[in-house]
């Protein structure tokens, strides 16, 4: 069995590349495939997987581009063109294909370039899955644990107004997100990788909790929440407010850390110099 990854230098493709680092799992120098979402490069991809004409191959499509303030014509490029053209030529020799996209794209009708461009994906892999093609997309939500938050993130923002010791201004908070370790993530993903199922996947445990309650336990843990400006922001007009998604049923034997103590236990880590780890 053999397993390639796209994507390793991320926080998702690491947690990937740690979890199945055991069973030979290959991660593709950036220089293979930086050309991939070039129109055309299904054929490439094609001729790179050749030899792998093999129903036990899977390749895990991780790399992506998050900041949605990013010029749209690069999220479609990175998040929806280059997938897209390794299911297109991947498929073509038997392996099996992973994607990756939001929780977000079921969930909001209003949607930013980011949100798009993985949508536009989960809609090329429902339609190459009822051709009965060998893809699925997962749909992830917040993940955590590797690495530090980036800055436009909700942990990133708070992790720099605890550093500078600022104010830290946010809406009621009343919005509800999963969040998920990267490492029982990657635990996750090995389940769907093993099953059967084809097509859009969302990846959820059904235990969200609310920003206001994430941000009041962070701040509460460094002492510093006379610093958290609840209701300092107006709140979203289009927001997740009262959906909670069932678990997912692939992954129902994967135990998911409890989402505030662990990712207090992140945000202190992050507090220091050294890089955090799964």
């Amino acid at each position: 069995m053999a397993r390639y990854l796209i994507g390793a230098k991320g926080r998702l493709g690491h947690a990937i590349e740690a979890e199945f680092g055991n069973d030979q799992i290959i991660s593709l120098d950036r220089a293979i495939y930086q050309a991939w979402s070039r129109p055309g490069a299904a054929e490439a991809v094609s001729r790179f997987f050749d030899g792998c004409k093999d129903d036990s191959t899977t390749i895990f499509v991780a790399s992506g581009l998050l900041d949605p303030r990013l010029p749209s014509e690069d999220l479609s490029a990175v998040n929806y063109l280059l997938p897209r053209n390794v299911v297109e030529g991947a498929t073509k020799t038997g392996a099996k294909v992973i994607t990756f996209g939001t929780i977000m794209e079921g969930l909001l009708a209003s949607r930013n370039p980011y949100i798009q461009s993985k949508a536009a994906l989960a809609e090329y892999v429902a339609g190459a899955a009822s051709r009965n093609e060998p893809v699925v997309h997962v749909q992830i939500h917040t993940l955590y644990g590797v690495g530090h938050p980036s800055p436009f993130m909700f942990l990133g923002q708070m992790l720099t107004s605890i550093r500078e010791k600022r104010p830290f201004e946010m809406t009621s908070g009343r919005q509800l997100r999963e969040y998920h370790h990267l490492a029982d993530e990657a635990r996750a993903l090995r389940k769907i990788n093993a099953g059967a199922a084809l097509g859009v996947v969302n990846l959820s445990h059904g235990k969200p909790v609310s920003l206001r309650a994430i941000a009041e336990n962070v701040f509460d843990a460094f002492g510093m929440r006379d610093l958290l400006r609840v209701g300092a922001l107006p709140e979203p007009a289009e927001e997740n407010y009262d959906k909670v998604l069932p678990p997912t049923e692939l992954a129902r034997h994967v135990a998911f850390r409890d989402s505030i103590p662990a990712i207090v236990d992140y945000m202190r880590n992050c507090h220091t110099p050294d890089e955090v780890k799964a």
